[in-house]
């Protein structure tokens, strides 16, 4: 069976949701019913009485597995600032305990769950737990969005290396090229030869409608 999959980035902004969505499409085109997670999310608006995340109603449209608003995304922050900052604005506290309960009724109702991380690799969700260690908690290979930009080859291989570190596997990682960078076929190569993992894939520039499923690989 395919194995659950958790998206991070290199930052946020970097185009997480988009390649979340056309893996999500790809997995179904292989036969497979996905469920998709929005663990901890911030800058939600107020929809029928309740927060809620564009990015993680885009996951949920796309999914087979329709689950309560709730349950997809347990921590939704009206702030659009770091979610352990958004929490403590509120008296808060992310639990990777409650994430992890969730994530395991999740995963018995699908063949697979795409996770979808918050910001980068690093970014913290209370005083002492990251992204990271949700990541390591739910224990799940990894796919690594790259914005393919000036500066992000540093930021890309830092990530790598951190994800290596954390003792979980880099399943591959996407070349994210929506800025058009005029150096994006160099920073693309570069990339290639210095990352040991797979690249799923090089999604170009997309209309608001389309979908990233036909640029990537697993």
């Amino acid at each position: 069976m395919q194995a659950h999959l958790f998206v991070t980035g290199t930052d946020t902004e970097v185009g997480k949701t988009r390649i979340s969505v056309g893996l999500i499409k790809l997995l179904q085109q292989q036969g497979l019913s996905v469920a998709a997670m929005k663990p901890v999310a911030s800058g939600c608006e107020w929809h029928d009485s309740e927060l809620q995340n564009a990015d993680a109603l885009a996951l949920s449209q796309q999914a087979d597995i329709k689950l309560p608003y709730s349950q997809l995304n347990p921590y939704a922050f009206e702030p659009a600032i770091a979610p352990h900052l958004a929490a403590e604005q509120i008296g808060q506290t992310i639990s990777l305990s409650m994430i992890e309960t969730q994530f395991a009724l999740i995963k018995h109702q699908a063949d697979v769950v795409v996770v979808e991380g918050a910001g980068g690799w690093l970014v913290p969700l209370n005083e002492q737990q990251t992204i990271a260690d949700l990541a390591q908690a739910l224990k799940l290979p990894v796919v690594l969005v790259v914005a393919i930009k000036l500066g992000c080859i540093n930021h890309a291989l830092l990530t790598v290396q951190a994800i290596t570190a954390s003792g979980l596997t880099l399943k591959g990682w996407v070349a994210n090229d929506f800025l058009q960078d005029p150096q994006s076929t160099a920073i693309i190569q570069s990339l290639t030869q210095r990352i040991v993992a797979p690249c799923l894939g090089i999604v170009p520039k997309l209309a608001d409608d389309e979908d990233a499923s036909a640029y990537l690989q697993l």
